[in-house]
C-alpha cells in the first residue's frame, strides 16, 4: 500500500480530537436527530437495510419503525458498538456536516504535525473505533480545514478490536510495512499495549498530564508538537 519508509497510525478520540467533541457533540447530535432522520429517510435502501438488521438483532418486527427507533436509542444510551447503529450515526453526521451544523474538532498541534509529517514523506493513517465513513467526515470537515489529503487510509473495528494485538498485525500487512517501521499514537494505554505486543513503536498522548507508571514502555507526550516519528522508530527521515 505504501512507498513510505515509516508510517504513523493515530487514534482519534483523546489523541487528535477532544473526547468532549465525540461525547458531548457527535453522540448527542445523532441521538437528537435519529427519530426524525429515520422517519424521513426510512424508504431509502440504506436506511431500510439498517432497520432490517436492527430488527434481526433485537427480534423486533421489521415493520414497526417506532419500536426499531426506540431500540436504536436504547443502544445509544447503553453505548453499544453495534453495526447498524454505527452506520446510521454516520449517515446522520454526514447530513449534519453537509448542513454546516457540525464541524470536526482536531487539535491545532495535531493538524500541524500531520502536515509536517506528510511533507516529510511519512505515511499517515487513522485507526479508530468510529467507522471509516465518520473518520473521513471528521477530518474532511474539520475546524483545521480539509485534512484528508494528508491521510493515506483509515481503519476501524472491522479490521479488529483495538485491544487485540492481531488487529495491529493486520494493519501492518495492509499498510505494507514491518511493525518496526510503524508508530501508533493513542491516549489509551490498553491500545498501546496491544500495538506494542505486535512489535509496533508507541507514543502515549497524555494531554491531561496523568502520572505514568514507571514501568510503562510508552513514551508520553502532552501534545503532538514534540513527537518525532523518525526518532521513535529509529528511522531518521
Amino acid at each position: 500500500m505504501t512507498d513510505h519508509a515509516i508510517a504513523v497510525v493515530t487514534d482519534i478520540e483523546g489523541t487528535t480530537t477532544a473526547l468532549s467533541f465525540v461525547k458531548d457533540g457527535l453522540f448527542p447530535y445523532a441521538r437528537t436527530h435519529l427519530p426524525a432522520y429515520v422517519t424521513t429517510h426510512q424508504t431509502l435502501p440504506e436506511v431500510r437495510s439498517i432497520l432490517d438488521e436492527t430488527a434481526q438483532l433485537s427480534s423486533k418486527d421489521a415493520s414497526d419503525v417506532g419500536a426499531l427507533v426506540a431500540q436504536l436509542l436504547t443502544w445509544i444510551d447503553e453505548d453499544r458498538k453495534i453495526a447498524p447503529l454505527k452506520t446510521l450515526q454516520g449517515l446522520i453526521w454526514a447530513e449534519g456536516y453537509a448542513k454546516g451544523e457540525l464541524k470536526g474538532h482536531v487539535y491545532p498541534d495535531a493538524a500541524q504535525a500531520l502536515q509536517q509529517w506528510h511533507a516529510a514523506g511519512i505515511g499517515l493513517y487513522i485507526y479508530s473505533s468510529g467507522s471509516v465513513a465518520s473518520q473521513k467526515l471528521l477530518f474532511g470537515e474539520s475546524d483545521q480545514g480539509d485534512l484528508t489529503p494528508l491521510l493515506s487510509s483509515y481503519f476501524d473495528t472491522l479490521t479488529g478490536a483495538k485491544l487485540e494485538s492481531r488487529s495491529y498485525d493486520l494493519i501492518a500487512e495492509k499498510i505494507g510495512l514491518p511493525s518496526s517501521k510503524l508508530l501508533f499514537l493513542s491516549d489509551h494505554l490498553g491500545e498501546l499495549d496491544a500495538a506494542r505486543a505486535a512489535g509496533w513503536h508507541t507514543a502515549w498522548l497524555n494531554r491531561d498530564g496523568q502520572t505514568q507508571s514507571p514501568e510503562s514502555p510508552h513514551p508520553a507526550f502532552t501534545d503532538f508538537s514534540t513527537i518525532d516519528p523518525g526518532a521513535l522508530t529509529g528511522s531518521p527521515t
